[in-house]
């Protein structure tokens, strides 16, 4: 049967359901396919945020303590992913941390120390907008740092967070991965709408122009601080919807929260979208 164009008002009229809605946008052709992909994202997304709600409430009543570290390049989606993450979750026992630059005293502490003071507390969750990994790569591809505090750091970064997973403390470390002329793209999108301008930066700036230098440093970050204990966890995200998707997926995989067998949709993260790193894996960024 061949596929009809376009919506007719009488089409409308007759839809009872939003099942109803995909079904006819399904049997148009291609033009419709983004507003169907959307009614079915927000769907998944919503089953996916009562399990987090249910999986917040374990880690309360349990006392679990729970970081997940957000890194990436600019314009990658950690804090797009984030918002999804914590829409729906309570204030009081969530809370992201995204830190600004550090004070003349801050700068005079051991590095870790600032961090040290947002861990999640007993029955909390914290969500962290990029974390002490801004060392691994930010600051020194932007010159921020000096090559002794460079090399200090990542000697140091492994035993801290070893000391950290002992202690009881869970991290889910997330890399989200862009490639260059997706973030280009997004960029672009960001000047011209006036209520991402903000987000751009002079950092920004030199993303793009220093994009083989941030993945010099990306690829060192890895090599050294990938542990079994702190494994790092690869998010393609070029497709922003279906990486915040996977990303919630791939944390509710890692716990055995009360209710979750009988969760609405599946649990299992999409392993062509997140996996462990690898050395061997190939990358788009």
């Amino acid at each position: 049967m061949q596929k009809k164009e376009g919506l007719t008002l009488e089409e409308i009229e007759k839809l009872n359901s939003k099942d109803e809605l995909k079904e006819l946008l399904a049997s148009k052709e291609g033009k419709y396919k983004v507003i169907l992909n959307t009614i079915q994202y927000e769907e998944e997304l919503k089953k996916l945020q009562i399990e987090l709600v249910k999986f917040q409430q374990w880690v309360a009543k349990n006392n679990k303590r729970v970081a997940v570290i957000f890194e990436g390049r600019d314009a990658a989606g950690k804090g797009g992913a984030i918002r999804r993450f914590m829409e729906h979750l309570s204030p009081r026992t969530s809370r992201l941390v995204a830190l600004n630059k550090p004070t003349d005293k801050e700068r005079g502490q051991w590095y870790f120390m600032r961090y040290i003071r947002e861990l999640p507390n007993p029955g909390e969750i914290v969500f962290f907008d990029r974390s002490w990994y801004n060392r691994a790569v930010v600051e020194p591809v932007m010159g921020f740092c000096n090559d002794d505090q460079y090399n200090e750091f990542m000697s140091q970064v492994p035993e801290f967070e070893h000391m950290l997973y002992e202690d009881g403390l869970i991290i889910i470390k997330f890399w989200l991965s862009i490639s260059k002329d997706e973030q280009e793209k997004r960029f672009n999108s960001r000047m011209k709408n006036p209520l991402k301008r903000w987000k751009f930066s002079p950092v920004d700036q030199k993303g793009q122009q220093l994009w083989d230098r941030y993945t010099h440093f990306k690829e060192q970050m890895y090599s050294k601080t990938h542990t079994s204990y702190s494994p790092w966890v690869i998010v393609k995200t070029n497709n922003k919807e279906v990486a915040r998707l996977e990303c919630i997926r791939y944390v509710l995989s890692k716990f055995e929260y009360e209710g979750k067998d009988f969760s609405q949709t599946s649990l299992f993260p999409d392993p062509n979208v997140i996996m462990h790193y690898f050395r061997s894996s190939h990358q788009i960024d």
